[in-house]
C-alpha cells in the first residue's frame, strides 16, 4: 500500500521502518526527526499526504493533531484512510474525524498500547475508532505494526478506550507500589509479599507482568534503575486526557483524579520526570504517613 507516516518521534520511527520492511510504499514527514531507513522523506505534511491510501499520523496531543489534520485532508485522495495513531482528547479525535468524512475520508482514531518496545517489535495493541470500512482498510497495517488491533466502535472511542485503561493502569501502579511500601513497614518480605498477592485476589498486570519492586517477579524498569519502559509524565498525560473526558461526560472518577494527582506532584515537584511510572515504589518507600 502507498502510506503517508507524519510523526516519526520514539514511536513512529520504528512503525514506520516496519511498514517499509514489510514492503509497503512509505513516505515520512516529521518536523524534527529524521527519516528511518526505508521511508522516503517528504518536504511537507501536505506532501506526505498526497495521492496516499492510508496517512497514518503520530502526534504529540490534540493540538497539534488538528493543525496537521487542516493541513492534510486538503492533499488527501476521497477514500483513503485518515489513521490517526497518538493519544489525544477524545474532543479532538472527533472534531478531526468529522473533519476528514466531511471531505470524504475514512477517519479511524488508533491510539496504541505496547510502548517504544513494542513499536519496534511490531507488538503493538490498536485500540481503533471508526467505520467497519476504514478498519478492514488499515487492517494489513496494524498486522505489521501490531499483534493485535480492536474495533471500538465510532470515532472517538480508540482514544476513550486508551484513556480507560490507562486510568486503571495508573491507579493500579499506585495501589501496588503503596502495598510494597507498607509491607516493608510491616516486617513482611517483599518476595512473600510477591508470591501471595501474584497468585491471589490482589493479583493484577502492573504486579504479575510489570512488578515495580526490583529483582522480584517479572522483569521490568525497576530493574533497571527504572529507567522508562512507560515515562512517568507519560501516564501523566493519559490521567489528565482521562479527567479531561470525565469532567466533559459528567463521570465520577475519584480514583482516577487521586492518581492524576499523585502523578502531576511526582513528576512536577519530586523528580519523577524521566523515570518510570512504577518510579512510584522508591517515592512511597522514603515518604511516612504524613
Amino acid at each position: 500500500m502507498k502510506v503517508g507516516f507524519i510523526g516519526l518521534g520514539n514511536m513512529g520511527a520504528p512503525m514506520a521502518a516496519n511498514l517499509a520492511k514489510a514492503g509497503h510504499e512509505v513516505t515520512g514527514f516529521d518536523v524534527a526527526a529524521p527519516c528511518p531507513e526505508g521511508v522516503t522523506p517528504a518536504a511537507s505534511a501536505a506532501e506526505a499526504a498526497a495521492g496516499r491510501e492510508v496517512v497514518i499520523t503520530m502526534l504529540p496531543n490534540g493540538e497539534i493533531l488538528r493543525a496537521v489534520a487542516d493541513e492534510i485532508i486538503p492533499a488527501m485522495n476521497k477514500g483513503a484512510v485518515f489513521l490517526d495513531c497518538s493519544t489525544v482528547d477524545v474532543e479532538s479525535a472527533r472534531a478531526v474525524a468529522e473533519q476528514a468524512e466531511a471531505a470524504g475520508l475514512l477517519p479511524l482514531d488508533a491510539p496504541v498500547s505496547g510502548g517504544v518496545g513494542g513499536a519496534q517489535a511490531g507488538t503493538l495493541t490498536f485500540m481503533a475508532g471508526g467505520s467497519e470500512e476504514a478498519f478492514a482498510k488499515a487492517a494489513p497495517l496494524f498486522e505489521v505494526m501490531g499483534q493485535k488491533a480492536v474495533h471500538c466502535g465510532p470515532s472517538g472511542n480508540g482514544q476513550a478506550a486508551k484513556i480507560c485503561n490507562n486510568m486503571i493502569l495508573g491507579v493500579t501502579m499506585i495501589a501496588t507500589c503503596e502495598a510494597f511500601a507498607l509491607a516493608d513497614k510491616l516486617g513482611l518480605d517483599r518476595q512473600k509479599m510477591y508470591d501471595v498477592v501474584s497468585t491471589s485476589s490482589g493479583y493484577s498486570w502492573v504486579m504479575n507482568a510489570y512488578t515495580p519492586a526490583p529483582g522480584i517477579g517479572a522483569s521490568s524498569p525497576a530493574d533497571n534503575g527504572y529507567k522508562p519502559g512507560f515515562a512517568a509524565e507519560l501516564m501523566l498525560k493519559d490521567l489528565r486526557l482521562a479527567q479531561q473526558a470525565a469532567e466533559a461526560a459528567d463521570a465520577d472518577t475519584p480514583m482516577g483524579q487521586a492518581a492524576a494527582e499523585l502523578y502531576e506532584r511526582f513528576v512536577e515537584h519530586e523528580g519523577g520526570r524521566g523515570m518510570d511510572f512504577s518510579a512510584m515504589l522508591p517515592r512511597f518507600e522514603k515518604r511516612g504517613r504524613g
